[in-house]
């Protein structure tokens, strides 16, 4: 991943419903949820959460399909594995016991067992 496309996805989740709404969707999983599930989830207002979605989607971290009157949202999973790439890839400078740590939060995580 470049610089610049980290730069934009950090952007996009630098906001607390952003956020909020792509770790809903994060727990969700690949199948997602629709677009009045999420906001009832997060109590966003429809216009805000539209906003906050389409700055998610322009950032390549959420997806969208329409199921016939609904709107289904998915996180896009590719695209928020690159970016903790992006982030651990220095990661250590030669000292395993700086990502340690991190290693063990991965092992915990329900989707990871």
């Amino acid at each position: 991943m470049e610089t610049t496309t980290a730069t934009v996805a950090l952007a996009a989740l630098a906001h607390p419903g952003r956020l909020e709404a792509f770790r809903l969707l994060v727990r969700a999983g690949p199948d997602g949820m629709a677009a009045g599930e999420i906001a009832r989830a997060t109590g966003s207002l429809a216009n805000t959460l539209s906003a906050n979605l389409n700055v998610l989607a322009g950032a390549g971290l959420v997806t969208s399909r329409r199921e016939g009157r609904s709107i289904i949202y998915s996180a896009a999973y590719p695209r928020m594995q690159a970016l903790l790439a992006f982030l651990m890839e220095d990661c250590c400078g030669g000292k395993p016991e700086i990502c340690a740590p991190l290693v063990a939060i991965a092992e915990r995580a329900a989707c990871c067992a």
